[in-house]
């Protein structure tokens, strides 16, 4: 690891870092790929572990992160600029002064985008016990992506038999989880997506009832009643603005709205406003936002789920991928395009 006549030899290590904060649209060039050194060796008496980083996950409140700081309540720090952005990623232990990890072990959790990361916080992090699917996979449909749909959906929606689900940004991360445990328990389901190729994979893969693409409706309105015709139950939100607005409209009386993203508001500098919020009054509509790490106690129910439904081919699960880490900055980028297909993820090394 990097001795040299009895000696520690400090190695490179690949960072993408923040270069500032962001205003508007995210750019490829608002990060930077950096080479610094670093010792493969814990400080004497850490608790910290030392990881090899495998993965990396591009996710949507990544975005926020990059925002300078402000007064606004923030379930998450803004990225200091010159440092390496953090996100959800699955390494490989190094060394560990946590006596829950050793060398060798297989982690997911917060990490940052290098090769090598020294995680301070090792209670974050989740040991991977399930090593019979791919490493991936604890980047999204196994990891933070995944407890987002099933506690969203399942513990804050309360769902039935025969509910109407809609989600939006439905092919994404999230979004193809949600519809998939709505049709697995006996709902209608039908999301909205910003291409054909998209709408295309919600019916045709994710065994979406119906969908459509955003961007080709002049009236979102309309192209809800389309959808339902009686009316929507839950809804599972990811976008805001005025699909929001529309969906309000089209909510049925003591439907359930479970507030995960707001994608389309995070590279507005002035966000768009709410018109139909009276509507949660006349149809007793419960609204209610909410953030996995709060139902992380739920993993262990939830991997006893849906493990078998991977294993038995129930699920379906589409990922993005890019590989090497000078490509994680395009990677993150496009997701505030649309021109992610799944899951986006970052290889960052095999092994």
């Amino acid at each position: 690891m990097g001795t040299m006549g009895g000696e520690e030899v400090a190695i490179s290590n690949k960072q993408i870092v923040l270069k500032d904060y962001v205003n508007g649209f995210p750019k490829e060039s608002d990060m930077e790929l950096k080479v610094t050194k670093m010792h493969l060796k814990l400080p004497e008496g850490s608790n910290a572990v030392l990881v090899k980083n495998l993965y990396l996950s591009c996710d949507p409140y990544m975005r926020n992160r990059m925002s300078k700081p402000s007064s606004t309540a923030a379930y998450s720090e803004s990225y200091k600029p010159a440092s390496p952005i953090r996100g959800y990623g699955v390494a490989r232990v190094l060394e560990s002064g946590d006596p829950k990890f050793k060398k060798g072990d297989l982690v997911w959790g917060i990490t940052g985008w290098e090769e090598y990361s020294l995680i301070t916080f090792p209670e974050g992090l989740f040991k991977i016990e399930h090593t019979d699917v791919p490493l991936s996979y604890y980047t999204g449909i196994l990891g933070m992506p995944g407890m987002t749909a099933y506690a969203g959906f399942h513990e804050v929606c309360s769902p039935k038999k025969g509910d109407c689900v809609f989600v939006s940004a439905a092919s994404g991360a999230v979004g193809q989880l949600v519809g998939q445990f709505a049709k697995l328990m006996g709902c209608y389901v039908a999301g909205s997506a910003g291409s054909k190729e998209k709408v295309d994979l919600l019916k045709t893969k994710f065994g979406f009832d119906d969908a459509f693409n955003y961007k080709e409706e002049q009236d979102l309105n309309a192209a809800l009643r389309r959808c339902f015709p009686e009316g929507i139950d839950i809804y599972f939100e990811n976008v805001g603005g005025k699909m929001l607005d529309a969906v309000l409209l089209n909510m049925r009386t003591h439907g359930k709205i479970a507030m995960c993203g707001l994608i389309s508001q995070y590279n507005l500098e002035q966000q768009e406003g709410v018109h139909n919020l009276f509507c949660l009054i006349m149809k007793r509509v419960r609204m209610e936002g909410f953030i996995a790490p709060d139902y992380y106690h739920l993993y262990p129910n939830y991997l006893e789920m849906v493990i078998p439904l991977i294993k038995e081919g129930k699920i379906a699960y589409v990922e993005d991928t890019a590989e090497g880490l000078e490509n994680a900055p395009t990677a993150l980028v496009s997701l505030f395009y649309g021109h992610n297909v799944g899951k986006q993820v970052v290889v960052v090394a095999h092994q």
